[in-house]
């Protein structure tokens, strides 16, 4: 598994690496088998420090945690355990999900763009179809089953999933609802 642990404006030694290293191995051996990479980042937010793990398994899932505390390891700490309930809560979904999957998730590249926001009070025309892009980004778009990306989503804590569809190639989105819920569309079957 390939590890990057790196801080922002603040300085990671080499026991804090090894910490990680080692504790992510064992929360990983026991509920996900195939791990692929894992991105660790230390930050400092006032008197707190902040830590951001992301690990990518094989199966196309991401799980991500954040913890903070008023020192680096707790912060770490606390991260980790929040990933190993994460990891727990969906260990049986995950097997029997991904029991027959034998290679990674395929990822296909994708722009990912951040518009400028704009208020009703703005001067601009609001029948103006021109938005300023603020930000251009890459993203990766997994093939997944449409379970898999419900259970995607959740992990990441996100309200949105767009995914390739692996029964027809088709781009999908799945979508947490205000009722709770989740939502999907496949354009394909629209009609």
């Amino acid at each position: 598994m390939r590890y990057q642990i790196s801080g922002k404006q603040i300085d990671i030694g080499a026991a804090l690496q090894t910490h990680v290293k080692t504790e992510l191995d064992d929360i990983l051996s026991k509920y996900a088998g195939r791990p692929t990479e894992a991105y660790v980042v230390f930050s400092k937010s006032g008197h707190e420090f902040v830590c951001e793990a992301v690990v990518h398994l094989s199966t196309g899932l991401t799980a991500q945690a954040t913890g903070k505390a008023t020192e680096i390891y707790a912060a770490f700490d606390a991260s980790s355990e929040k990933m190993d309930k994460q990891l727990r809560r969906y260990k049986r979904r995950l097997k029997d999900h991904h029991k027959e999957r034998s290679q990674p998730v395929e990822l296909s590249d994708a722009g990912s763009y951040i518009l400028e926001s704009r208020d009703e009070t703005d001067e601009v025309e609001q029948d103006s179809v021109n938005a300023m892009i603020v930000a251009e980004m890459e993203t990766k778009i997994p093939s997944l089953s449409v379970g898999e990306a419900v259970m995607q989503m959740e992990l990441a804590s996100s309200p949105v999933l767009v995914f390739r569809n692996e029964k027809h190639n088709g781009v999908n989105v799945v979508y947490r609802r205000d009722d709770g819920n989740i939502g999907w569309i496949d354009p394909r079957t629209s009609g």
